[in-house]
């Protein structure tokens, strides 16, 4: 892939080629791009959601928007990452990215947010015991049930009529999915990772979710007659309340989701029709060395203290795969000064180059 001088607004870094239909990557600053895309909207995918105006996402000053930049603004995309990912933006599609452990699936959602503007990336890590309701609410019953007990107690103790249990909604909290499906003028980044560890119901309890860009919280639901309008928390921060009407979320604009997956499993027909698919392959000596300048600050005509150890990444990779991340601790290491001696060099890789699978090098 050549690379030209141009040069990404939102991260300052140099990138590839632009196309002008891109908007992940695409030229102008966040702000212009989103606007492109709001404009790009799929009449099938029009969604009616009306935004809180007393609620908003966390912006630029929030702790979690640092990291998502530090993260995002040093990714390297490919050409085919750029073009997948502004697929599944124009079509408001979900993005499934498969590919080795430590190739960069997850870092390509940080990359999007930090491109776009998109605020803090909500992650949802996938587990075995995963369900649906876990990404959209959390609803703490044992909680309010110890709540009204201890109010209960106390009317007894001190001859008092007991406090009838009110609201529910402090022990509501809506999750990473279901605050991304909050009705918002621009879409959150939401990172669904690992969804090929979850149960086997899971990408298709997702599929109605990601049609409707709805869903109903069945304990607001039903005391909508007397609480029709609740605030609870979200993800983001369980103190910021935001307002749910009649115990249902409803999108506005359709959060930009990738799902990652590390192939251990396949997923039903369904599913995969539903998602933009992108497989990522380990990146080649020309990458490599191109996130090692960008992640590390490296000037490419004044230090060259790391080419030796891509070279050894690449040999050792033959071998057993090799995360990304590996490589970048070696070349920190010596940057830093670390494992000076050129007699140690063998036992300095085989301790930061160890194969995550296969045969470990000798």
């Amino acid at each position: 892939m050549s690379e030209s001088t141009s040069t990404s607004a939102s991260t300052g870094t140099e990138s590839a080629d632009t196309k002008d239909w891109w908007i992940y990557q695409g030229p102008g600053d966040p702000a212009e791009k989103c606007a492109r895309l709001a404009g790009q909207l799929p009449p099938w995918r029009e969604f009616e959601g009306v935004r809180d105006p007393e609620y908003a996402p966390p912006g630029d000053t929030d702790p979690a928007w640092a990291e998502t930049h530090r993260r995002g603004a040093g990714y390297v995309p490919d050409t085919e990452e750029r073009d997948a990912v502004n697929t599944a933006l124009y079509l408001r599609r979900p993005l499934l990215v498969t590919g080795k452990p430590g190739v960069g699936k997850s870092t390509l959602a940080y990359s999007i947010a930090a491109d776009l503007g998109l605020g803090p990336v909500l992650h949802w890590p996938v587990t075995s015991r995963s369900t649906l309701r876990d990404g959209l609410y959390q609803y703490d019953a044992i909680g309010r049930l110890h709540d009204a007990n201890l109010g209960h107690l106390h009317a007894s103790r001190s001859s008092q009529t007991p406090v009838p249990d009110h609201s529910i909604a402090p022990y509501l909290r809506l999750g990473p999915l279901g605050t991304a499906l909050l009705p918002q003028e621009k879409p959150r980044v939401l990172l669904v990772d690992e969804i090929d560890k979850s149960d086997i119901d899971l990408p298709g309890d997702l599929l109605t979710v990601f049609e409707e860009g709805s869903f109903e919280i069945p304990e607001l639901a039903r005391v909508a007659r007397q609480e029709p309008r609740v605030r609870i928390g979200t993800h983001d921060d369980p103190d910021l309340r935001v307002w749910v009407e009649k115990g249902r979320v409803k999108c506005q604009a359709f959060p930009v989701v990738v799902l990652t997956s590390n192939g251990e499993r396949d997923f039903p027909p369904p599913f995969l029709r539903r998602c933009i698919r992108l497989h990522m392959a380990p990146p080649g000596k020309e990458k490599l060395t191109r996130i090692v300048r960008r992640r590390l600050g490296l000037d490419p005509a004044a230090d060259d203290r790391y080419g030796d150890l891509v070279e050894a990444f690449l040999r050792r990779r033959m071998d057993g795969d090799l995360a990304t991340d590996q490589l970048l601790n070696a070349v920190q290491l010596r940057l830093s000064g670390a494992w000076p001696d050129p007699a140690e060099r063998e036992r300095f890789l085989e301790t930061v180059l160890q194969q995550l699978t296969g045969t470990p090098s000798a």
